[in-house]
């Protein structure tokens, strides 16, 4: 706020000074005036333009208006030379210097998009496309783990918007959320520091006109041409709306399952009752939920199964069993 009345402030002394010399007072102070707002209005205006660019582009737009104002200086003195009236040269001038500064910008902020471009590019060399992580699965941790072994390499972009989020999370009110997000924050330094085959990339790249943090990696991922590594199955299903591809750690976790065949025989502890009658649940050590028909009565005791039938779904599997015949004739004659 304080920057904006400065620039108001400057803007109304510019207005001042240059209706003055043929003006009344009154009429230069109102002239002063509507400089001072029409200064705060650019200013206001270029903050909400300049969100939506990278830095690197603003860089570039600053390079080109530098390259601009030198063209205008040169030129300035070129049409000095020329016989050119003089109730026509200042719109002349005014015309070339609009053209060049729009020229200059256009072209910097273009130079700088490439050169951004051209560095994810760079960036993503070694490793195969651009990997962009998202929150869930930094939280999840399990990416530090895949990296660890070597099945994950080159640089993980993580855009500052994640990190934002993040930290948010871990500053929560909720004991849960935070220490998720301590959690997620934790798991990016092992990314950073502990694991020498992956790098951490830190992107400022935003989109400030996208409000959910799912959508602007899509639109991250659409841009450089690169994939996001997940376990949410919602940001899944929207980045394949997009053609955006996706690295699901949970669809990996599954793939790496033991097949199980109907006929195979396990051992399973009855841990609760399911929810149909006479149900029982049990699981695997990776966590596979056990359905066993007539468990009920064995709930609490390690029995052996026979194994029915496999639900494959986008969240997990799930086994479906019955009792084997021998454990219902220790049960019957115990």
């Amino acid at each position: 706020m304080k920057l904006k009345i400065l620039f108001f402030i400057l803007g109304a002394l510019a207005g001042f000074g240059i209706a003055y010399p043929n003006n009344e007072i009154p009429t230069s102070v109102v002239v002063g005036v509507l400089f001072g707002i029409v200064t705060v209005g650019i200013v206001w205006g270029s903050e909400f333009v300049i969100r939506s660019y990278s830095p690197r582009s603003i860089l570039g737009g600053a390079l080109g208006m530098g390259a601009a104002a030198l063209s205008f200086f040169a030129l300035t003195e070129v049409l000095g030379i020329l016989s050119i009236p003089s109730n026509i040269f200042p719109y002349v001038s005014i015309a070339f210097f609009l053209l060049l500064f729009h020229i200059g910008i256009t072209v910097g902020v273009n130079k700088g998009r490439e050169s951004e471009d051209s560095n994810h590019k760079y960036s993503s060399k070694g490793g195969g496309e651009a990997k962009i992580l998202d929150t869930s699965v930094i939280i999840d941790g399990r990416i530090a783990d895949v990296a660890e072994v070597g099945f994950i390499n080159g640089p993980l972009i993580v855009p500052k918007f994640i990190i934002k989020e993040l930290q948010h999370i871990a500053d929560s009110s909720e004991p849960i959320k935070r220490v998720r997000g301590r959690r997620g924050l934790d798991v990016l330094k092992r990314l950073q520091k502990d694991i020498p085959n992956v790098s951490i990339r830190i992107t400022s790249q935003d989109f400030p006109e996208v409000r959910e943090a799912d959508l602007k990696l899509v639109e991250l991922a659409a841009k450089i041409k690169g994939l996001i590594i997940t376990n949410d199955y919602n940001l899944n299903k929207v980045a394949g709306l997009q053609n955006v591809k996706i690295l699901n750690l949970n669809q990996l976790s599954n793939a790496l399952k033991p097949v199980v065949l109907p006929g195979e025989t396990m051992n399973i502890h009855v841990v609760k009752e399911g929810k149909e009658d006479n149900q029982g649940i049990g699981y695997l050590e990776d966590g596979t939920m056990v359905v066993v028909d007539e468990a009920k009565r064995h709930l609490g005791n390690k029995i052996d199964v026979s194994v029915t039938s496999v639900l494959q779904t986008p969240t997990g599997r799930m086994i479906f069993s019955k009792v084997k015949d021998d454990n219902r004739r220790s049960a019957s004659n115990g």
